[in-house]
């Protein structure tokens, strides 16, 4: 399929296919039968799969610099149990500090309603930490 099918597909915009090609995280074949001089990217189910993945990785707080780097290794076959259960290992920790320092953002946030609609003026400036 052509970019435009496959980014309704993949339901991806075009502007973000032609970004994931530019950064190497999606690699379409060329078609020798289209496009002349320049020949037309063609889009394959795998590609489909592909992108899904990107999506669902990004949703898991990985960069795409991160992404890219683990397509590489799956690509070389270098991948193992041992080195997905590595990546997976660092990304929970990573997701755990991001979740201590989201609930001490919401309990500031609540506590500061609670101070509003009280009709108080809450703590001092120089007692914020954020």
């Amino acid at each position: 399929m052509l970019i435009s099918q496959f980014a309704k597909t993949a339901g991806l915009s075009v502007d973000t296919v032609r970004f994931y090609i530019a950064r190497g995280l999606l690699k379409p074949a060329r078609s020798a039968r289209k496009g002349g001089s320049n020949p037309y990217q063609v889009f394959s189910a795998d590609d489909v799969t592909a992108a899904r993945m990107i999506r669902l990785q990004q949703s898991l707080g990985y960069s795409l610099a991160e992404i890219g780097a683990l397509a590489e290794e799956y690509r070389r076959g270098s991948g193992s149990p041992e080195r997905t259960g590595e990546v997976l290992k660092k990304q929970i920790a990573r997701l755990e500090e991001r979740q201590r320092e989201l609930d001490a953002a919401l309990t500031f946030l609540k506590g500061k309603l609670e101070w509003v609609e009280a009709g108080q003026p809450g703590p001092a400036p120089d007692a914020y930490f954020c």
